[in-house]
């Protein structure tokens, strides 16, 4: 098999991986009483970062409201797009509740998408969601707090690069503490009562 095709595969079984290790952190943080539990993972933390007008935002932008968070990018062939077109569904189905949470896209592209590229970009689905960008630096810096893998892969023509990421979207209460996730490909009733959830706890 081309080394290429393999380095693909493999950077797939650690996305999945990485979503695994997050759903399994949220089991354990929601177990009851009695039941033993490990120490979970702090996912979130400081930022800054572009959003999609060209301002600076950091974590205390998103503080007051729930948040939910989904780290991708613009050349993203399948995952991203089925992810925001799902979300910008979740979003007309809660109706006026949906303006009660942050909606946010971050690119972990730092050399392809910009505050302009985000902005195209983001036209196909629901306004309300937004779009952060940064440099190589603040990228590395906010997928770490929010322990999110990532890995550039190059094409097999070799001129270009994919990127391999969790696949996930990180649900965070209103003062930007791990509230779950939201995992690529769940049941969208399944999604929809856990940000009815999210909204009631604010």
């Amino acid at each position: 098999m081309h080394r290429r095709m393999i380095a693909v595969l493999v950077g797939a079984v650690f996305a999945v991986a990485a979503t695994l290790a997050v759903f399994t952190m949220l089991v354990v943080s929601n177990a009851p009483n009695g039941v033993q539990q490990t120490g979970v993972a702090d996912i979130g933390g400081p930022f800054t970062l572009t959003d999609e007008t060209g301002a600076r935002v950091t974590e205390a932008d998103l503080h007051g409201k729930p948040s939910a968070i989904f780290f991708g990018f613009t050349f993203c062939p399948d995952v991203c797009p089925t992810t925001l077109f799902e979300l910008s569904g979740l979003i007309d189905r809660l109706g006026p509740e949906a303006d009660k949470m942050n909606w946010v896209f971050v690119s972990v592209d730092w050399e392809r998408d910009g505050p302009q590229e985000l902005q195209d970009y983001l036209q196909a689905f629901d306004d309300r969601i937004r779009g952060f960008s940064g440099t190589k630096e603040e990228i590395e810096a906010v997928t770490e707090a929010y322990k999110v893998f990532y890995e550039r892969v190059p094409t097999e023509d070799g001129g270009d690069y994919t990127i391999n990421h969790t696949a996930s979207v990180y649900l965070m209460d209103a003062e930007g503490g791990f509230a779950g996730t939201l995992g690529y490909g769940e049941d969208p009733d399944t999604m929809f009562a856990k940000l009815k959830r999210l909204v009631a706890d604010a």
